[in-house]
């Protein structure tokens, strides 16, 4: 367990009294992130897909973690209220996500940018519908998050797609390829950084590259950021497109959520940074009779999570990276499987094609791990590894996965 301050206070201890102030309490850390918490009886997605089997769920992108104490204090503090209405923003909230912004990469908004969802998936379906007539084109980079393949259909746009390509060292775009997959028809880009499934934080090189093709061909861009608190790379630091120029920010849609980060996913709030009032009118007449209002408790865990837990924050990233190094040293020593390093998020992206495997997720969902199907992101002979859970539990999936393999091959 990790108990501290951040302080140079001498005789301070760890307690956590809820009358704390939030400048004391927003610095204290208190997680075991070891701890392995019973999430089979809590009505879990990642855990009852495996109900009655000895299967470890290292799929859908959640954590195992215990979220941070002051969004359970606030949590316990809005739910002691007892009334649920319907909420607006609570006082502070835009205030927090634009100092939040500015504090780790320098983007200064103003808070009417802000358009509050109650998830990104409908973001992305959503900008579908706000971009371009039916029957307009969509791209997409593939291996993607899956909602990048179908929200085009939900729309009536029809998607493009174009490969991210391996060039020996980690996953990059062909810019070449996506010059000739854009047609006259072609309005939008979806875009992903830092990059589910693949793991990487794209660099102000690659992002300008991408931004000069897009002006180039007058698309806009609707950017998945909500891995943007999980670069794991010390050296490297999530860009927001939209702070390349003034012009990349009028064509762009910044989806963003505190869920990944602290693992609130459950919670439903997310939101649109939109600079151009335009492009805003009519991604807000999209949602128009469609989109629910966030909830009262979605909206609480957000203020906490973007004001109080810094210090949690770092410390989960410490532990992802052990995480993550773990992983990438025994996939290494797996015959037939390889993976990129994961320069963010807490995904690995694994390339079983060389193995003989012809089914890899039923092949490890036999050895008793689950994890994702390669084909869900348009990416055959791969499986995606969530390493968000406590480091005992990976090292049994992991343990498994090698057993399975070496057992293949003897």
């Amino acid at each position: 367990m990790t108990i501290g301050w951040e302080s140079e206070t001498p005789g301070l201890s760890y307690i956590w009294p809820d009358k704390f102030p939030q400048h004391i309490r927003r610095n204290l850390i208190a997680t075991d992130f070891d701890e392995i918490i019973e999430r089979r009886e809590s009505s879990s997605l990642k855990w009852e897909r495996y109900r009655g089997r000895d299967i470890i769920p290292l799929w859908v992108a959640d954590m195992d973690f215990r979220s941070p104490p002051p969004i359970i204090d606030a949590l316990r503090h809005r739910s002691d209220h007892g009334v649920f209405g319907y909420t607006l923003p609570p006082p502070g909230l835009a205030d927090a996500v634009g100092e939040q912004l500015r504090n780790d990469y320098d983007w200064s908004i103003d808070p009417e940018w802000i358009v509050w969802l109650p998830g990104l998936v409908p973001g992305l379906n959503l900008a579908c519908h706000a971009v371009g007539d039916d029957g307009d084109e969509v791209l997409s980079a593939v291996p993607v998050y899956p909602p990048f393949l179908s929200a085009p259909r939900n729309s009536r746009r029809n998607l493009v797609t174009t490969h991210l390509v391996d060039d020996g060292h980690r996953w990059v775009f062909d810019l070449a390829d996506m010059e000739r997959a854009i047609s006259s028809r072609t309005r939008l880009l979806l875009f992903c950084n830092p990059h589910n499934p693949v793991g990487r934080a794209f660099n102000r090189e690659e992002l300008h590259r991408v931004a000069e093709l897009c002006e180039r061909h007058r698309l806009f861009i609707c950017s998945d950021e909500i891995h943007a608190g999980l670069i794991l790379d010390t050296d490297k630091k999530h860009i927001p497109i939209a702070t390349l120029s003034s012009e990349i920010a009028s064509r762009t849609i910044t989806l963003l959520a505190p869920s990944k980060t602290f693992n609130i996913p459950g919670l439903g709030c997310a939101l649109a940074v939109i600079p151009d009032p335009g492009l805003r009118g009519r991604f807000l007449r999209a949602m128009d009779g469609i989109v629910p209002h966030v909830n009262a408790l979605g909206f609480a865990a957000a203020l906490a999570a973007y004001r109080d837990c810094g210090a949690w924050h770092r410390e989960l990233l410490d532990y992802l990276r052990g995480n993550r190094d773990l992983v990438e040293k025994a996939i290494s020593g797996m015959e037939g499987l390889s993976m990129h390093h994961v320069e963010a998020t807490y995904l690995a992206w694994i390339d079983t094609r060389t193995s003989g495997i012809k089914d890899p997720t039923a092949f490890f969902e036999q050895a008793g791990v689950g994890l994702s199907r390669g084909d869900d992101f348009n990416g055959p002979g791969f499986v995606r590894l969530n390493f968000g859970c406590p480091r005992p539990l990976l090292r049994k999936a992991l343990d498994r996965m090698a057993e399975a393999i070496d057992g293949k091959l003897s």
